[in-house]
């Protein structure tokens, strides 16, 4: 008997355009992934996980994420998530969840001030999550990055706390990172940990023939958690 396939939705902005790409990652890792447009009010009813995709919602006008913040999806995913629906946010995902305040920290200009497209390392930090599950603790990935503004920033108090919690779940490696990010952070996770954000693309980093593979164990792992809470619910 096969695996049941778990819904897991990708919203769609004006401006977004790797919403195709993590629908066709999620759904050769064994999901359904459906498309839903922003305006939508509610969520398909079998959701069992959410992913906001990179691009430049509305242009990334005013400020990254700043209005699609807004967008009547987003109540349904803040109270998705305030169930402890399970919600990831893929570069300008992660720009609107830190404008919608579901990760902490705040998305600023690259250091350089110039966008920036390649292949980056990184170091797995925690492994104990929903969005870790297949990767090994301290495992280097090759993922790709490309945005302008990747830079997470967060003051001494928060970075210390978010230090101590564990939420700071993946990093840039050393000498590596591409924007300037305080402490070379490259993906955030909420405190209830069922939110995560991270810059780089793991949609793009799902066939070797791309270079890399490496972003099927961050999906491929939402994929298994969200398998299980339909299990679960059973």
């Amino acid at each position: 008997m096969s695996e049941p396939r778990p819904v897991i939705p990708v919203v769609v902005w004006p401006g977004s355009n790797d919403d195709r790409d993590a629908q066709l990652a999620l759904e050769r890792l064994g999901a359904e992934a459906p498309r839903i447009w922003h305006t939508n009010e509610e969520l398909p009813r079998e959701t069992a996980a959410v992913v906001l995709p990179g691009g430049f919602s509305y242009g990334d006008y005013l400020r990254c994420g700043a209005i699609a913040r807004f967008s009547p999806v987003l109540r349904a995913v803040e109270a998705f998530a305030a169930d402890g629906g399970l919600v990831l946010g893929i570069c300008n995902g992660f720009q609107i969840l830190t404008e919608a305040g579901l990760l902490p920290g705040v998305l600023r200009p690259n250091a350089s001030l110039s966008f920036v497209c390649r292949d980056v390392p990184l170091r797995v930090e925690r492994t104990d999550t929903p969005f870790t599950s297949r990767c090994v603790e301290g495992q280097a990935l090759t993922i790709p990055v490309k945005h302008g503004d990747g830079c997470w920033f967060a003051d001494d108090a928060l970075l210390g706390e978010l230090e101590a919690n564990g939420q700071l779940m993946l990093r840039y490696a050393p000498g590596a990172n591409p924007n300037g990010a305080v402490a070379d952070v490259a993906g955030v996770l909420s405190a209830d940990g069922n939110v995560f954000g991270l810059m780089p693309h793991p949609e793009h980093a799902v066939d070797s023939l791309l270079g890399s593979d490496d972003g099927a164990l961050i999906l491929g792992s939402l994929v298994d958690a969200a398998r299980s809470s339909l299990t679960a619910a059973v």
